[in-house]
């Protein structure tokens, strides 16, 4: 059974958020027990720290104890400067009020800290993929888990461009899985392409994600919540799989804008939760649908000095490029991190490579503080941003061009779309 609480029109107050979690944490057996939750980093919008004090207060008289794990993927690990402010708490009140509740950062490049819960096997790879990869997936996940009774995996739920909707058990793989399973799932979703899979329920990486977590032998409950803009419109909260589909049709209808036509010219101004292009590539990724055939999407981040924190030295080496790039010179490039291959082709967009030519279908230019040579050795377009004034770009889609104040949140998508077919 699934507890809920919505409002399309209006924002659900703290009080409500920690009603409908106490609730819902009410119903299951964990007197006692020791329980993990897992929780997003800063590059996800929401009131994380609302959730945190709402789980805690909820547990700390009942379970044996509460702790917290970021799910972090790949990204930097958190100091505690920047998990108080995810928190949205100081730290002598963290201290007073919380100090038995232990919050940890996903190691996702310590092998010593992840355990083996299972495999994939070729086969099975093979019927989730589509036919599209034949290979053994070894199932790797933070080997804290395996300590605790129970799992509350608890973050937003919007459209996504690796597994269609984010949230649930995304939140274990890739959120505090190997890099194996990362690299496997996010090179599926390249395979399948940004523009099919971001905004579908169902897709071959979302059965890949479920296939993974049936293996992981805790059991574990969701609760999900969706936000629009800062305002959270639903909570979600029950058995992870229900509690998720209950999310992902509020996302649907507050995540999705239709557009009948596409335009020449995109200016998505990346939020500051992004703080490198591995992050905000979501910008391209929620806008490349509404982008016109040879038309421009600039990702504009006066902020950003930086491709990715943690992958930027094998972006440096292999640049941004069409997924066929990659398909077609594997012998080159399979042992770069997959993952990697993928954030790349999701943000150059899809195109073609043929006869040693590539030709993307969408120019995408970066206007942040990374300097013009390394945009250029990236394979990436180059504008000044202290040259760009977003006030030059607003109300003139009648003329096709399109500003996103704030992009990669919100998929933009065209009303018919099967020119991506």
């Amino acid at each position: 059974m699934v507890i809920s609480a919505e409002s399309a029109g209006r924002t659900l107050e703290a009080s409500e958020i920690h009603a409908t979690v106490a609730r819902a944490l009410g119903r299951i057996e964990l007197d006692g027990r020791r329980v993990l939750a897992v929780i997003p980093d800063h590059t996800r919008s929401g009131p994380t720290g609302t959730f945190f004090r709402a789980i805690s207060d909820a547990l700390l008289p009942r379970a044996k104890n509460i702790d917290f794990l970021i799910a972090l993927g790949t990204h930097p690990p958190m100091s505690e400067e920047k998990i108080n402010q995810l928190l949205q708490i100081s730290a002598a009140e963290r201290a007073e009020r919380y100090g038995a509740v232990r919050v940890f950062n996903h190691r996702w490049n310590d092998p010593g800290a992840l355990k083996q819960v299972g495999t994939l096997s070729q086969k099975r790879v093979e019927e989730l993929s589509g036919g599209r990869l034949g290979i053994e997936v070894p199932v790797l996940i933070n080997g804290m888990v395996l300590d605790y009774d129970h799992l509350i995996i608890c973050g937003p739920v919007f459209p996504h461009e690796v597994v269609g909707f984010s949230g649930g058990h995304k939140y274990l793989f890739p959120g505090i899985a190997a890099p194996q399973v990362i690299n496997f799932t996010h090179w599926l979703g390249a395979m399948v392409t940004n523009p099919m899979i971001n905004g579908t329920p169902d897709t071959p990486v979302r059965a890949a994600v479920e296939a993974a977590a049936d293996l992981v032998p805790v059991p574990r409950s969701l609760i999900a919540y969706v936000v629009e803009g800062s305002d959270t419109r639903g909570v979600f909260a029950g058995p992870v799989r229900e509690a998720w589909a209950a999310a992902v049709e509020l996302s649907r209808q507050l995540h999705i804008v239709y557009r009948d036509r596409p335009y020449q010219t995109v200016l998505a101004c990346a939020p500051a939760m992004y703080d490198d292009i591995w992050t905000a590539g979501k910008c391209m990724y929620k806008l490349e649908p509404v982008v016109a055939d040879g038309g421009t999407l600039i990702i504009y981040a006066p902020h950003i000095d930086e491709v990715s924190y943690s992958h930027g030295t094998v972006l440096d080496e292999v640049g941004y490029h069409v997924r066929d790039y990659f398909v077609k010179q594997w012998d080159k490039f399979q042992d770069y991190p997959w993952g990697v291959l993928a954030h790349s082709t999701h943000v150059k967009g899809i195109g073609r490579y043929e006869n040693g030519v590539e030709t993307p279908r969408v120019n995408v230019v970066l206007a942040t503080r990374i300097p013009e040579d390394r945009c250029r050795r990236i394979n990436l377009g180059y504008m000044n941003p202290d040259m760009i004034n977003t006030k030059d770009y607003a109300g003139r889609e009648d003329e096709g061009v399109l500003l996103v104040p704030k992009a990669g949140e919100t998929l933009y998508q065209l009303k018919d779309m099967s020119s991506f077919e």
